[in-house]
């Protein structure tokens, strides 16, 4: 063997002796592990996770602050409600701002229906509107209802109106076999080419009749043909009459209209007015809905001390427009009424605003629900207490 040879034989068992050297030395894989364990142990442990953010207790403090946030909704709504219906009630149901009610302020003015005019196939007619207006729903005894009827074109001009044919009768009633004969009606064009007739069922065939009363009128508008209906409803008992006498006290801080009326048929009365200040600005309606005995009587009207210091209208004050029934209980027609009496009624005397009390109104009920808003907030405020329970 050469020199070179050997050479290279020495260098091949060097290599694999270190090979064997290293392999020897290297640790086993579960070696390795164990020993890595074995450091990780050994190494400085660190500082635990603080007690209070364990997932226990975050979830806990979680759920608190979710109640807290329910019960602090429920806590506003309560008091919310008990708020409102306290300011509502501060006045008595009989004697409110007339601002609540403002459908009420114009009791006698007249029902007015606009529509495109049709003709009897359904058909609209383009360009053509009907206008219609009666001066009252519910009659009584010798009153008379007043109907009209314009066709207008779209700028509001009149358009011609002719009335072929107009006839009052009595709805079907399934308690009576027959109905009444119809009446029939005259609608005349005026100057301004308006339709007017007027229907007085006393006189004109129904005077012993209660019950829903139909006017029903075909016209021609310019060769093209149309129809409308009206309807009142007629009681022919009058219930009450109006005396015209009416006076005034103060009496519990408040003042009252006592307005005089002979009362013919004992029961339950339903009476309203309006009363405007010195400046015509009109402020409070006023109502009256009690049992009434027959004879002579006085409908008392209460004008609340506290609606008159809260609103401080000027005096004299002015009681207007009065209107009153008789309600008929479990039949049809379920009122009869009294006779209108538009515009002013009675001028009060000028009264100090110190003759007024400014107390709220009291009642058992109104006591009662203040009581139960009351308890809703109460039970909200200590469920809110023991949520947030005081630091130490």
């Amino acid at each position: 063997m050469s020199t070179r040879q050997w050479a290279a034989l020495l260098l091949g068992l060097a290599l694999v002796a270190g090979l064997v050297v290293l392999a020897l030395r290297s640790p086993a894989p579960a070696e390795a592990g164990v020993q890595l364990r074995a450091s990780a142990a050994s190494a400085p442990a660190s500082a635990p996770a603080p007690a209070n953010t364990s997932p226990l207790k975050l979830a806990a403090r979680q759920d608190a602050q979710a109640q807290r946030q329910v019960w602090q909704q429920r806590l506003e709504r309560a008091q919310q409600s008990l708020d409102h219906y306290k300011q509502a009630t501060r006045y008595p149901p009989e004697s409110r701002p007339i601002s609540e009610h403002p459908d009420q302020r114009q009791p006698f003015a007249p029902v007015v229906s606009e529509s495109p005019m049709r003709t009897p196939d359904g058909k609209g007619v383009d360009g053509v509107r009907i206008v219609s207006t009666q001066d009252r729903v519910f009659m009584s005894g010798t009153e008379t209802v007043n109907f009209s009827i314009a066709a207008l074109d779209a700028s509001g001009k009149a358009l011609p109106l002719l009335a072929t044919r107009a006839l009052a009768f009595d709805l079907p009633d399934p308690r009576q076999a027959l109905g009444r004969p119809q009446v029939g009606l005259s609608f005349v064009a005026a100057g301004d080419g308006v339709l007017r007739a007027a229907f007085n069922p006393a006189s004109q065939g129904f005077a012993d009749f209660a019950g829903t009363l139909r006017v029903q009128v075909q016209y021609n508008q310019n060769g093209r043909l149309g129809q409308i209906s009206f309807d009142t409803v007629y009681q022919p008992l009058i219930p009450a009459q109006w005396t015209g006498q009416v006076r005034e006290q103060i009496a519990q801080g408040s003042l009252d209209f006592l307005v005089g009326a002979k009362v013919a048929q004992a029961g339950r009365y339903v009476v309203s007015a309006r009363v405007e200040d010195a400046k015509g600005q009109m402020f409070a309606l006023l109502q009256f809905n009690e049992e009434v005995e027959a004879g002579q009587q006085e409908f008392r009207l209460r004008l609340f001390g506290k609606l008159v210091q809260d609103l401080q209208p000027t005096f004299p004050l002015r009681l207007r427009d009065v209107q009153g029934f008789l309600l008929v209980a479990d039949r049809f027609p379920d009122r009869a009424m009294m006779p209108r009496w538009p515009g002013l009624v009675y001028s009060s005397a000028s009264h100090a605003l110190g003759s007024f009390s400014s107390a709220e109104w009291t009642s058992e009920e109104r006591q009662r629900y203040l009581d139960e808003y009351g308890k809703d907030v109460s039970t909200a405020q200590q469920k809110l207490a023991d949520l947030n329970p005081p630091k130490p």
